[in-house]
């Protein structure tokens, strides 16, 4: 099997949260496996499992070390792609499962956000070469200067396939979730959302960047640099799939899709200039072990920097509680949502005044936006967001 194809499929919790599901994932990867591919699956945490662990840290300690709940959160992954394995193994279908570590992802040493550097699949060719469907745990990596242990983050599951599908110059690399591909807004707030069977790397980066659930952001880059064939589909749907391509031909200009945030936090910091603001703030996230944020937008007024961020909301908490304590930084304002449109093509010089004008029929402020050349970005109150989803979609 030296010289045939490899597909990199990652696999998501929900598909995996019982055993049963562990068993019908496995009959889909032998199956694969026995039409001649050579097979990486990537796995999440079964289920809720990430969130428990995270519950259960907090219960133990308001502050948890980050490299310990590394170390706690590193389990979830492992005990997928065990069962995974041993699941195949018993379908007759030779299979391995290794770590972050054993596959060679090398991470930079933020614990809890690392950002891979480099993949050394050494171990894993060998085992494909010898015709083993190879599992491994998504999520983490390993620091080779220090050898700790490292997570990347929520969604990390994603960018561990891609960066493996390039390592391997795989033929494509499939992400398999609960949901169906990509659509024009979260099916759960409108129900009418339409899906989107084809996509280019910019878009998807744009609109995960704000707020897509469907991939990290730092996936879709990554897969773009590599121009790494992308595919998004449902679990047991194979027919309604989003394949992502560095250029789409025949696309029309317009909005594709509407996403939200749904907790947005402004940080006021004393300086003297933007630099001096962000060399305080990255000063203040080491000095209290914090991973950075997601910077949205940043400016400097009148001696003040003040930086627009988000990022998982147990993290904002823990940021937002260390401010109480610090001189030169504090939170600004209320709490805000974000509504983002994405668009094909560019932003056309009239969708701001339009959006404006929808929302505010409907009763909803906007108190500021943010223009990038794929899309606007909306800030509104956090109650009115589904809302705002909702009357923006109307203009697809």
């Amino acid at each position: 099997m030296r010289n045939n194809p490899t597909i990199v499929q990652k696999y998501g919790g929900v598909c995996l949260e019982t055993p049963e599901k562990i068993r019908a994932v496995a009959r889909s990867l032998a199956d694969l496996h026995s039409r001649g591919h050579r097979v990486v699956a990537i796995v999440s945490a079964m289920g809720k499992t990430t969130d428990e662990l995270i519950k259960a840290a907090y219960q133990v300690s308001p502050h948890p070390n980050r490299r310990e709940l590394d170390m706690l959160l590193t389990t979830g992954e492992r005990i997928s792609m065990s069962l995974m394995s041993m699941a195949l193994s018993d379908l007759g279908a030779p299979a391995i499962s290794f770590t972050g570590s054993q596959a060679g992802v090398m991470t930079d040493e933020s614990h809890s956000s690392a950002r891979i550097l480099d993949v050394r699949p050494a171990r894993v060719l060998e085992e494909l070469g010898r015709g083993r469907i190879v599992v491994l745990a998504g999520f983490q990596g390993v620091n080779p200067r220090t050898k700790e242990i490292t997570t990347l983050g929520r969604g990390g599951s994603d960018t561990t396939a891609v960066a493996m599908a390039a390592a391997l110059k795989a033929e494509r690399c499939e992400i398999i979730k609960e949901v169906d591909g990509i659509c024009s807004a979260d099916p759960r707030i409108v129900a009418n959302a339409k899906p989107l069977r084809r996509l280019d790397f910019a878009s998807l980066s744009e609109m995960c960047f704000w707020g897509a659930k469907v991939l990290h952001f730092r996936s879709v880059e990554l897969a773009q640099s590599q121009n790494i064939p992308l595919y998004l589909r449902k679990w047991g749907n194979s027919e309604h799939s989003t394949r992502v391509m560095k250029e789409v031909i025949g696309m029309e200009t317009g909005i594709l899709a509407v996403n939200s945030m749904a907790r947005i936090e402004h940080v006021e910091i004393a300086s003297t200039n933007l630099s001096h603001g962000f060399e305080k703030f990255a000063q203040h996230l080491k000095q209290n072990g914090l991973s950075w944020p997601q910077v949205l937008a940043s400016a400097f007024t009148a001696g003040k920097t003040r930086i627009m961020m988000t990022c998982e909301s147990e993290s904002l908490d823990t940021l937002l509680r260390t401010l109480e304590r610090s001189k030169d930084l504090r939170k600004e304002r209320e709490t805000l949502s974000s509504v983002s449109l994405t668009c094909f093509g560019g932003v056309s010089s009239d969708l701001p005044f339009q959006a404006i004008q929808i929302l505010q029929s409907r009763g909803i402020v906007v108190e500021k936006y943010v223009l990038s050349p794929h899309s606007i970005n909306l800030f509104v109150p956090v109650e009115t967001r589904e809302a705002a989803v909702t009357a923006l979609h109307s203009l697809i």
